[in-house]
């Protein structure tokens, strides 16, 4: 079986490619379709070709848009730490930016992250939310070394082999042949920006437990989440088990835990399917009478 392309998915349906300028941040954005507003978010040194396999399909349904955050892909990379407060706030700005005053968020892991702290922190921006392995729910110092070394090492070391590893670990060990070589190319040229190394070390810095415990998840701030929250699990996630998406139910009011078998960390890719139906039939429900998700 061949690796899936990245222009072939996105060419089932219109979009718009462009930079949009977000309290002053250059940033890269993918738009397609209309209706209700659904943001995806990437991971820790990503980049919107995260959710290729996933846009035609959701854009059916949703006003979709993808973008690179702070410090990623091929938006604007200031100098200074991409704390989570710092995601937050740019993915207000280019809100704004783009007219939106609610939206749908949709994130996987670091994506996840900063979905839930704006949830918690700016409920007025979120309607519904959906959390895709979060990643490294408590904090185990064992992961944050495995992707502080691993980025580090493609990003220092860049070169086709040290990003196809640092991608494949992302996988489920079955579907690693789904790791593109166009995939692989489009990291390549991002992890090979001028000032990438500073960059990512801006990028790494919530993988510094220190500064981590300022952000790091809690039952306290997970409680202020409203809008209705699904938690999307994997059967081979690297960065934690299906336990963690457990803790997050219960911290989540209303919450509701799924778990797709047969991928790891990015299942928007490596099961679009099932990751773009469980996105249709969670953001289009109506909410039950105790305001859970029905």
């Amino acid at each position: 079986m061949s690796a899936p392309a990245i222009w072939t998915g996105l060419m089932e349906e219109p979009f718009d490619l462009r930079f949009v300028d977000a309290g002053g941040i250059s940033t890269r954005v993918l738009e397609a379709g209309a209706g209700p507003p659904l943001i995806l978010l990437h991971g820790t040194g990503g980049h919107l070709e995260a959710y290729a396999r996933n846009v035609a399909r959701l854009a059916r349904s949703f006003r979709v848009i993808a973008y690179d955050m702070v410090g990623h892909g091929f938006s604007d990379c200031p100098d200074a730490p991409y704390t989570l407060d710092v995601h937050a706030d740019h993915l207000r700005d280019l809100m704004a930016a783009l007219g939106i005053e609610r939206a749908h968020l949709s994130g996987e892991s670091l994506g996840g992250w900063v979905a839930a702290w704006v949830a918690a922190h700016r409920p007025e921006l979120v309607e519904r939310l959906v959390l895709t392995t979060p990643g490294n729910v408590t904090a185990k110092p064992e992961t944050m070394a495995t992707i502080r070394e691993s980025t580090l090492r493609a990003v220092v070391e860049a070169s086709p082999e040290t990003v196809r590893a640092r991608l494949e670990w992302l996988f489920a060990p079955a579907n690693r042949h789904l790791v593109s070589d166009e995939l692989v190319a489009v990291r390549l040229a991002i992890y090979t920006r001028p000032g990438a190394e500073r960059t990512v070390r801006n990028v790494l810095v919530l993988q510094d437990p220190e500064v981590r415990a300022r952000y790091s998840w809690a039952p306290e701030w997970c409680a202020r989440i409203a809008a209705p929250t699904l938690i999307v699990w994997t059967s081979d996630d690297p960065t934690g088990t299906i336990e963690e998406g457990r803790l997050l139910e219960r911290w989540i009011p209303g919450s509701e835990l799924v778990s797709i078998d047969g991928a790891g960390h990015w299942p928007q890719w490596e099961l679009p399917a099932r990751f773009d139906e469980l996105h249709e039939r969670f953001l289009a429900a109506e909410p039950n009478p105790t305001g859970a998700p029905r």
